[in-house]
């Protein structure tokens, strides 16, 4: 990364689409620009309609444009962990004789050996991240270049995702007028900002709750070993409000906001409040206990779910223990929710830069912080990818200029929960050997 560089993090959410422009000055990180949008064209964090998605990213777009005064012309998107495979590959070239120095072109050549492999004709890879490389024998090497050898290994982590999910955002984005500067595992890019060093070293259980899906990942090692992703989020909390109470969405999510709380026993019958009711002249009083049984029981359910797929995969006796966040958990009283049907540790996590203290911005954050630490060596890696983007020069965001829109599609459905069990703890337990 050089002495100054601007990223833009994109994250397209079923509610809501979030853009943030941060400038890296020295390896300091400095918001200069966000917009927010109420999402379109998404159910359930996948793109149903791409015109619509499309018009939804650009106003968000143009609003963080005119706030940081630049053109965006790429972005850092994100994509959910829906139907993601996690598989470690492994790939092995010969040098040339033993005085060759190691290039760039040899860990490119060796990356691609690694890629190898028949993948079904609906999948295609979406990210390949080095773990090691070995020079005949001497493992453990983050970097081979300029070291001299005539074998040369490379192990890591491939992701690869539903071609549906890839081509639509690429479409949507295209159709915006932008470019991608890099593609993200979304797990991942949280990770970034809501764990710290010894939280993603050790091991802990990181749950993104946001409007249309929740997502548990298993991230240890600095690596996202495991996901599980539950089709319902923070919507159906207010749907289940509006069908109750008889009142509008719109009416339904002002009192999931104002008056909700996800902890029924630190509420009180006497305390009540005004809701409009469907086809009533005058509002009808309900009390706050009445309105956190109904969001109770829904994120209940959501996490009793994602519970039953962590302790499958035996995951939740991390040290780190749970984190969650996503805009979602801004519900008071979720953390006591989650640490009753958890039994373990759970945190919430804010993000702290100003004007951004919500828990729904810690997702577009997290993007803007993956792509600024990548290494060199990740992105030559990342560039034999089929049809990947390599991450763009710092020279992609101009000073000044009108708004230009953008636009990123979203995903498809769960995966790695649904492997047998047996299947699963061998695949778990590997990882961590």
């Amino acid at each position: 990364m050089g002495n100054q560089d601007i990223y833009v993090g994109l994250d397209i959410g079923t509610t809501s689409i979030k853009v943030i422009v941060a400038e890296y000055i020295q390896g300091q990180m400095n918001i200069i620009g966000v917009g927010s949008q109420r999402s379109a064209g998404l159910s359930r964090g996948v793109i149903v309609d791409i015109d619509q998605a499309v018009m939804a990213i650009r106003q968000a777009v143009s609003q963080a444009e005119e706030k940081a005064s630049i053109k965006i012309d790429s972005v850092v998107v994100g994509v959910p962990a829906n139907m993601l495979q996690i598989e470690s590959v492994s790939g092995m070239i010969a040098v040339g004789d033993a005085s060759k120095e190691i290039t760039d072109e040899d860990v490119k050549a060796v990356a691609a050996a690694a890629l190898v492999r028949n993948l079904p004709p609906e999948r295609e890879s979406l990210s390949l991240t080095p773990t090691e490389f070995i020079v005949d024998g001497f493992d453990d090497i983050k970097d081979p270049r300029g070291m001299i050898g005539v074998r040369l290994e490379m192990r890591g982590i491939l992701f690869t995702v539903p071609k549906t999910v890839l081509h639509n955002t690429k479409k949507a984005l295209s159709k915006a007028g932008l470019s991608i500067r890099t593609v993200v595992i979304n797990p991942l890019a949280t990770a970034q900002v809501a764990l710290s060093d010894g939280e993603q070293d050790f091991g802990t259980v990181l749950i993104d709750i946001g409007g249309g899906q929740s997502t548990a990942a298993v991230i240890h090692d600095h690596k996202l070993k495991f996901t599980s992703v539950d089709q319902e989020g923070g919507e159906f909390v207010t749907k289940d409000i509006s069908v109750v109470l008889n009142s509008g969405f719109k009416d339904a999510e002002k009192l999931k906001r104002d008056y909700g709380n996800a902890d029924s026993l630190a509420t009180h019958e006497d305390n009540t409040f005004p809701v409009t009711v469907v086809g009533k002249t005058e509002p009808v009083m309900i009390s706050e206990k009445y309105l956190s049984e109904i969001i109770e029981a829904r994120l209940g359910q959501i996490f009793k779910r994602l519970n039953a797929a962590l302790q499958q995969a035996s995951a939740l006796d991390l040290p780190g223990g749970i984190v969650i966040t996503g805009g979602t958990t801004a519900i008071p009283g979720i953390t006591e929710l989650a640490q009753d049907i958890f039994n373990h540790q759970v945190r919430v996590f804010i993000p702290g830069e100003m004007g951004l203290r919500h828990p729904a911005f810690t997702q577009a954050l997290g993007l803007i912080q993956y792509a600024a630490h990548l290494t060199d060596i990740d992105q030559l890696v990342a560039s034999v990818l089929p049809n990947g983007e390599a991450p763009m020069p710092v020279s992609d965001q101009k000073p000044a200029a009108k708004p230009t829109p953008t636009a990123k599609p979203a995903d498809a459905e769960p995966d790695t929960t649904e492997k047998k069990p047996n299947a699963l703890r061998r695949f778990f337990g590997n990882f961590f050997e």
